[in-house]
């Protein structure tokens, strides 16, 4: 993905150095890794899903301690990704803008995203580095912790520019919902029911904030020139590997298709590869379509 000359957002805090560093409990590092991999499946919004009783992944109610703060200087690569995300931020900024201008007749007001360490106090409550990138809608903002595409890497070999970019716009795409309200129609239909049909709910939440960020991609792409066909690939492979069948497999060896949350692999990769190929809005409904069509 080709960034070069391009702006950087402007709706970036980044509180790395503010940020407390977190201490790794039961598990080591080892279970920190998967419950961040396992958690990032929700797309982002856990807290505010915590809040409404209905829960989008219940990882979010387990007690994290923190040390004091610490500053510390970054290393290059670390500052090469939030020169990244930033530009990536800008990016969605624009496209989300024209997007919602031509097809939607609206305006569209870009979210923050915080960059932080560790943990960091949210609109939602607190966030930690463990539950991996997260969206609160309470504040309209989304979480990054960067070392989280590291873990990407190391863990299930998800690796590219492109890649990382897919996480980033994912989390913007529950903004989308968010402001168009799909998300909190969708939190509220969860409160009201059982578990396996919250998690069936859940699924196109999921499956819907995958595929606009294949909107997203499409009108980078087409507008800016900056994709090819390999940076499309890192995404593809991403979202397969970031199934809830694939992750459940990896993790305990097997999977529990009626806990299932955020999609399988072939789900999440197809509803991407749609709003790759189409970029048009009006393809993503997840919600009115029956089990067999995700």
């Amino acid at each position: 993905m080709d960034l070069t000359g391009r702006r950087q957002s402007s709706n970036v805090d980044d509180r790395r150095r503010m940020s407390g560093v977190q201490k790794a409990g039961i598990g080591g590092l080892a279970g920190i890794i998967i419950a961040c991999l396992m958690a990032w499946m929700s797309g982002g919004d856990v807290f505010q899903a915590f809040q409404q009783a209905g829960g989008l992944d219940a990882i979010t109610n387990q007690n994290v301690s923190t040390s004091d703060t610490q500053e510390r200087e970054f290393t290059e690569e670390e500052q090469a990704l939030a020169l990244f995300s930033s530009q990536v931020l800008a990016s969605t900024e624009d496209v989300w803008s024209e997007v919602f201008k031509t097809q939607l007749g609206k305006t569209y007001i870009p979210p923050r995203m915080v960059l932080y360490t560790g943990s960091v106090q949210t609109g939602c409550g607190q966030g930690t580095a463990s539950v991996g990138p997260f969206y609160c809608s309470a504040d309209q903002a989304l979480y990054i912790d960067l070392s989280f595409f590291s873990e990407m890497k190391q863990t299930l070999g998800a690796d590219g520019d492109f890649a990382y970019a897919y996480v980033i716009a994912h989390e913007v795409g529950h903004h989308v919902q968010h402001l168009l309200g799909t998300l909190n129609d969708a939190h509220s239909q969860m409160a009201r029911m059982n578990e396996t049909a919250a998690n069936k709910v859940s699924v196109r939440i999921e499956l819907q904030a995958d595929f606009y960020a294949g909107v997203w991609g499409y009108h980078e792409g087409k507008t800016f020139g900056s994709l090819d066909d390999g940076d499309l690939q890192e995404a593809i492979q991403c979202a397969q590997v970031i199934g809830d069948n694939y992750l459940q497999e990896k993790a305990r060896g097997y999977s529990q298709p009626e806990s299932f949350t955020h999609g399988t692999s072939a789900q999440r990769m197809k509803w991407l590869k749609l709003g790759l190929q189409t970029g048009n809005m009006s393809r993503g409904d997840t919600f009115s379509i029956s089990e067999s069509q995700l």
